[in-house]
């Protein structure tokens, strides 16, 4: 993957969020982070994403223990590296996922229906 520019998200994050603690918890973590480190970030987040593509492409359904211990390693991998992933924060990145074409169409390039996939696994999991 090439350089991660995370600078064009920044701007509207902080738009949306700046006021928020988890914004703020955000803002502290990452505020060290290296290009390398952002790098290895989006790669994770990307293998994160493919999982589920295959998981989907192998015919599981969104509540298969399978895509479920995804949503796990998902919430996870955010809660590690940017802010506390609550299950109420990690359902609005699902709904996010499929309402904001940006997102679908990054999670898409693994498959048509990812991030559908992804929506309705994190839906199940916050339930």
């Amino acid at each position: 993957m090439g350089a991660f520019d995370n600078r064009k998200y920044q701007a509207e994050a902080k738009e949306k969020w700046g006021q928020t603690s988890v914004y703020r918890e955000y803002a502290a973590k990452t505020k060290d982070y290296a290009q390398g480190k952002w790098n290895d970030l989006a790669d994770g987040m990307d293998q994160i994403m493919l999982a589920f593509a295959l998981c989907m492409k192998e015919g599981k359904q969104p509540d298969s223990a399978e895509a479920q211990a995804l949503v796990k390693t998902l919430q996870a991998h955010i809660t590690e590296n940017y802010y506390h992933c609550t299950d109420e924060i990690l359902a609005g990145l699902g709904q996010m996922y499929v309402c904001d074409s940006r997102f679908q169409n990054n999670i898409d390039k693994h498959g048509d229906g990812t991030a559908a996939f992804i929506s309705e696994a994190i839906k199940v999991y916050c339930k």
